[in-house]
Formats: structure tokens, C-alpha cells, sequence
């Protein structure tokens, strides 16, 4: 797979600590958006990013992580194209400009930022188990979260 313009570009916020359900909800989100071609963005660091980078990467897709360090030895293990920022939870507002949508899997103020940005932006955001916000779509897990940005962004 290659990281074609073309393709959808799909966020996963969430953070950095997350319960093993949680952790097993974001690996398939990575897992479908790999299926589904969709080349996925996140924060490149761990908990909820990595097990969704990893979902991605076992199954052949390309994951992009916007890091908030400046080193890119600093990225989980699964990140295919790390981008060192060096800006902390700045990096958020990159990250929503970069895609077509996001899901966004429980997490704390570092995820409600990322929710905030990408609203703002007119970017779609499903929820599994995350903030109740206005204008975020809630999912039961994460082939219903798949499925629901799916629709809304009209790919298919």
C-alpha cells in the first residue's frame, strides 16, 4: 500500500493509558482502516496510538505518526512515517488538518483537544467509549465506527 493522496487519511485519538478493551478496540480500528486502504494518522506514541498503529501495520497499512517530540526514535515500533514536530500537544492541531476523518477511542484533554480541532474543522469524528461532545458520532466498537465514518465521508 502506498500512501496515495487519493486514499482515505483516518486519525485515532486517544491516550497514552487505556484499558485492555480499549487497547483491543483501537488495534481493530487500525486493522479495518489497513483493510479498507486507509492510511492511518495518530500521535505516534503509545497506549491508544500504538495498539491502533499496530492493527495498521500487521495488516499492511501505512501509518503516519505526528510526534510531539523531536526525536524519531521516540515513536512506537508499528509507525511508518514518523513526523518530529517537537511541539507537544500542539501537534494536535496537525494531526486534525492531515485527514479526512477520525475516530477518537476514550482518552483525556490531549484527545477532547484533538476532537475540538478537527470539529472545528469540519473533519468528521466517531466515538467509541469517548467524549460526549456535539457533532461526535458515537460507536459501539470499532467495526461501528468503521462503518459510520465510512458513510459520512462517502467512500464507498
Amino acid at each position: 500500500m502506498s500512501a496515495e493522496p487519493g486514499k482515505p487519511r483516518i486519525a485515532v485519538f486517544g491516550g497514552r493509558v487505556a484499558s485492555e478493551s480499549l487497547l483491543e478496540s483501537a488495534y481493530q480500528v487500525g486493522s479495518q482502516i489497513a483493510a479498507r486502504e486507509g492510511i492511518l494518522y495518530c500521535g505516534g506514541m503509545g497506549g491508544v496510538m500504538e495498539a491502533a498503529s499496530r492493527g495498521a501495520a500487521e495488516h499492511g497499512g501505512v501509518v503516519v505518526g505526528i510526534l510531539p517530540t523531536a526525536e524519531a526514535e521516540t515513536a512506537n515500533p508499528y509507525v511508518t512515517i514518523p513526523i518530529v514536530t517537537g511541539i507537544g500537544t500542539a501537534r494536535n492541531s496537525i494531526i486534525a488538518r492531515s485527514v479526512h476523518g477520525a475516530i477518537a477511542i476514550n482518552g483525556q484533554y490531549g484527545t477532547l483537544s484533538e476532537i475540538a480541532y478537527s470539529l472545528d474543522l469540519h473533519i468528521p469524528v466517531v466515538g467509541i467509549h469517548s467524549w460526549e461532545v456535539e457533532g461526535v458520532i458515537p460507536a459501539t466498537d470499532a467495526r461501528d465506527a468503521i462503518v459510520k465514518l465510512w458513510e459520512v465521508c462517502q467512500w464507498e
